[in-house]
């Protein structure tokens, strides 16, 4: 088991990179997949989640070629041209990757088991499960969790799909699986999610259309191999914008960075502390809109959540919760109970590493009501989440001691490359190997 000691520092660089979007990278590997002719895809992310994704599809019988770094080609089988991988399909701590290939395998003519690691056998599957077996699909699960087992050969139908928890990655196995569907399949969500699903189809010459919270897709006779250019992870770069916002002396810049509006409620949260954020030099990567993010020195203030946001920052609430944490006054999330089926219950978790660090907080059914102002030093125990443990190297900018952090080998699942990176922007980060 790896951990993280950080100590107290401050935020010394200007400009900096973060990795490729891990979401749009495995939407990639995945369309890139089952299209005809070949893909090409830049700024791929060479985390183990996606190459975790990767893997599954060179077993699937798909041509990839991994050229220079972040670069991918992919020589797609076609829609109908998988086949048996022979054993099971490991996805390893990537529950997008588990659930999306839900979706895409639930109509192919072989039977396929998904399995992970540890901390994935535990997530719970049957949220995408269920609408995937209204379409025809015959998927077992273990008491709701993996090995996940479909059945081959199951002919589907498209179907009018309420989501009751909104959830990008169900409404993906949905649209991925209603490629395949006799007739029409929509999606309608109770609120905004990430729409890179959406968006790369339509780069792929689907027929899909997205308003109002509804996406309606219309099963293609092929989809046709493109180009991606993955942008900058937001995900990623959260921890970097919460970094400046607490330790920087002078502005910050992160670059190329997807401002998906379905991704970006974290700039919302922050403007509304008191953050000075700006978008400067904005462009597209595809489908995706890309910009440069500012961040430049601000006290933040403790606020109450608006429930709208939650949802465009589910991933970032780890990262979020320390700048609460470090903010004056009072900070209160609710609606926010997709966080206990994360990698792992990020509620749960985060109250018990700022806990350790000192920080007064009280823990709600959906979210935390924290009393910021100050962190002290402590002992962290991550459970293997690379969000959480990320949050706390971060939050040794406003640190009175050192943290050490407990179980940080999944951090290269999402980011490969933090523990530098922190290291040459000041954080005072050491790599403590196993």
């Amino acid at each position: 088991m790896s951990d993280y000691l950080v100590e107290p520092g401050t935020f010394v660089a200007s400009r900096i990179r973060v990795p490729g979007d891990k979401s749009i990278s495995h939407r990639a590997l995945m369309l890139g997949a089952i299209a005809t002719g070949t893909t090409e895809v830049e700024g791929f992310l060479e985390g183990e989640d996606c190459l975790a994704t990767l893997r599954a599809v060179a077993r699937l019988g798909v041509g990839v070629e991994r050229k220079a770094h972040g670069e991918v080609r992919i020589h797609g089988a076609g829609l109908r041209g998988l086949r048996a991988p022979g054993d099971t399909l490991d996805m390893g701590n990537a529950g997008t990757a588990m659930r999306l290939f839900m979706g895409l395998l639930s109509a192919q003519p072989f039977d396929t088991e998904l399995v992970g690691d540890e901390s994935l056998m535990r997530r719970p599957m049957e949220r995408a499960a269920k609408p995937l077996r209204d379409m025809g699909a015959v998927i077992a699960t273990r008491d709701g969790r993996p090995p996940v087992r479909i059945r081959g050969g199951q002919p589907l139908h498209g179907i009018r799909y309420a989501m009751p928890v909104a959830s990008a990655q169900v409404k993906s196995a949905v649209l991925l699986a209603g490629l395949y569907a006799d007739g029409v399949t929509t999606v309608t969500e109770p609120a905004a999610t990430r729409d890179h699903t959406e968006r790369m189809l339509q780069s792929f010459g689907v027929d899909i259309a997205a308003r109002g919270g509804t996406a309606t897709l219309r099963p293609p006779a092929r989809l046709e191999g493109t180009r991606i250019a993955v942008p900058g992870d937001f995900s990623s770069a959260a921890f970097f914008i919460v970094a400046a916002c607490l330790g920087a002396r002078e502005p910050v810049v992160i670059e190329g960075v997807g401002v998906n509006p379905t991704r970006t409620g974290l700039l919302e949260m922050l403007a509304l502390m008191g953050a000075d954020l700006r978008l400067v030099n904005h462009r597209s990567a595809g489908a995706e809109p890309v910009a440069d993010i500012e961040v430049r020195p601000a006290l933040l203030q403790g606020i109450r959540v608006p429930a709208r946001l939650v949802p465009l920052a589910i991933d970032e609430f780890p990262a979020f919760f320390i700048a609460a944490a470090c903010a004056q006054g009072e900070t209160l999330v609710t609606g926010a109970e997709e966080l206990r089926v994360k990698e792992s219950d990020r509620i749960a978790v985060m109250a018990s590493g700022l806990e350790a660090v000192g920080v007064r907080h009280e823990v709600l059914p959906d979210g935390l009501r924290i009393d910021g102002g100050s962190i002290g030093g402590g002992t962290v125990d991550s459970n293997g989440d690379h969000r959480v443990a990320m949050a706390f190297a971060v939050a040794s900018l406003c640190s009175s001691a050192p943290i050490l952090i407990r179980d940080v080998a999944n951090v290269a699942t999402s980011f490969p490359g933090f523990a530098p990176l922190a290291r040459s922007v000041g954080i005072r980060v050491t790599d403590r190997g196993p």
